[in-house]
C-alpha cells in the first residue's frame, strides 16, 4: 500500500539573525527561499497536502507568488514559537493522511532522496530523522565556559529536517507537551519525550539551514552548481 503524506512547512519564523528581514522571503537563485522548501515536496508523488505556517499577519494576505504555487498548499497563521506554528500546521493535516513530515522553511536544499529516505523508515510508533555526522569534535561546557566533558564524536549526529512521523504519535506528542508546557525546537525530541521511538536515516551535507548571510551565499552556489 502506497504511503500518503503530508507536509508541515514552519515559516513563521522573525529572521532576527538575518538583521531583520524575514528569511523565507529573500531570494535565492531568482525565487523567494520558501518556494524552494516547498517544491521538493510537491514533487514527490506521496504527497498529498504541504501546510505552511507564516507570521500570522502574512497568513493573513499572503503573497500572491505563495497562493499560486499549488492548489496543494494550505496556508495557517503561525505561533510565537516554532513549536506553536508546527501545533496549529499540524491541525490542518488531512484526516486521511498516514505520516506527516515536518519540514524548516529555512531549509531549501532538501532532496528526494533525503525525503523518501526518512518516508521508508516511519512505521507504527516509530518516527525517522535525518542526519549527518558530526565532523569536529564537540566540547560541552558549563556555565563559565569551563569544558565539562567531550563527547564521543562517532556517536553524535546533526539532525536535519523533514522528520518523518506517523500522524497519531507526533500529534500526540504536541498535544501533550501544550498540557505540560513545554518547548522544543526539535519534533523529534518531544516524541523521544513521550516515549516513541526515533530512528536516523542517511542525511546530506547539502541540506543546509540557512540561518546568516553566509549560509544564504552557501546555498545559492549549491543551487547554481545543480542547475549545470
Amino acid at each position: 500500500m502506497s504511503v500518503r503524506a503530508a507536509v508541515v512547512i514552519a515559516a513563521g519564523g522573525a529572521g532576527r539573525r538575518m538583521g531583520g528581514s524575514r528569511k523565507q522571503y529573500l531570494t535565492l537563485a531568482g525565487e523567494p527561499l520558501l518556494v524552494h522548501s516547498i517544491r521538493p515536496f510537491l514533487a514527490h508523488p506521496a504527497v498529498a497536502s504541504v501546510v505552511v505556517a507564516l507570521p500570522p499577519e502574512d497568513a493573513a494576505a499572503p503573497p500572491d507568488w505563495l497562493v499560486r504555487l499549488d492548489p496543494r498548499v494550505v496556508i495557517v497563521p503561525g505561533g510565537e514559537e516554532r513549536g506553536d506554528s508546527v501545533r496549529r500546521g499540524l491541525a490542518r493535516v488531512p484526516a486521511d493522511a498516514d505520516v506527516v513530515l515536518i519540514h524548516d522553511a529555512a531549509r531549501p536544499l532538501v532532496d528526494r532522496a533525503t525525503i523518501d529516505r526518512v518516508l521508508a523508515a516511519v512505521r507504527p510508533g516509530v518516527g525517522a530523522v535525518p542526519a549527518v555526522a558530526v565532523g569536529d569534535t564537540i566540547k560541552e561546557v558549563d556555565e563559565e565556559g569551563r569544558v565539562v566533558a567531550t563527547p564521543d564524536r562517532r556517536r553524535l549526529r546533526r539532525a536535519q529536517t523533514p522528520q518523518g512521523f506517523p500522524c497519531g504519535l507526533i500529534s500526540d506528542a504536541y498535544r501533550r507537551a501544550a498540557a505540560d508546557g513545554v518547548v522544543a525546537t526539535d519534533d523529534a525530541a518531544l516524541v523521544e519525550r513521550y516515549n516513541g521511538t526515533v530512528v536516523v536515516v542517511e542525511g546530506s551535507a547539502e541540506n543546509i539551514k540557512v540561518t546568516s548571510p553566509a549560509d544564504l551565499a552557501v546555498a545559492e552556489a549549491l543551487l547554481v552548481r545543480r542547475r549545470r
